[in-house]
């Protein structure tokens, strides 16, 4: 299994679509960045763990469940530094491979030594990117298929029913 933990607000802060987002509303930009890591999720199939520290949500911990993307809100005083660290701990076995997506480089040496694996805030958009791309072609390629008649038919009698089919003569 492969499990990627986001730090939701320093992925906030590298983008730039997410930055105007938190310009004007943070929660408009939280939750595109969920949309975003949902598209993902459903794409790789990989689980996915948002999390975000209590800096701009107080009150109590919770974890959520938006479109098959687990969201954790930390407690009060513990960052998402901290939390991602716990995380890894827990999740990181011989049958799990953990992302943690951050540009924090501090962090990122911190979960190297809890055996996960990082993506840059950079990485992470070039893929979502490449996956777009991926999604359009497949669409286009789909739309493309003409689908097969089930009983193999001569082109001239093809025709009359697609002629009877339109309502023509």
């Amino acid at each position: 299994m492969v499990v990627l933990v986001v730090d939701g607000y320093n992925i906030i802060g590298a983008w730039e679509e997410l930055q105007k987002l938190k310009e004007t509303d943070m929660s408009h930009a939280r939750d595109r960045l969920i949309e975003l890591m949902a598209e993902y999720q459903a794409f790789s199939g990989y689980r996915i763990i948002v999390v975000f520290d209590a800096y701009y949500v107080k009150g109590i911990a919770s974890i959520q469940e938006e479109f098959k993307v687990e969201v954790i809100y930390t407690k009060e005083k513990e960052t998402a530094d901290e939390c991602i660290e716990k995380l890894v701990k827990d999740i990181k076995n011989v049958d799990t491979q953990v992302y943690v997506a951050t540009s924090d480089f501090a962090e990122q040496r911190t979960i190297f030594g809890s055996g996960a694996l990082r993506k840059s805030a950079r990485e992470l958009y070039i893929e979502l990117k490449n996956i777009e791309i991926e999604i359009e072609e497949s669409i286009d390629r789909y739309k493309n298929v003409k689908p097969q008649a089930r009983i193999p038919l001569q082109k001239n009698i093809l025709e009359t029913f697609e002629k009877w089919r339109r309502g023509d003569k």
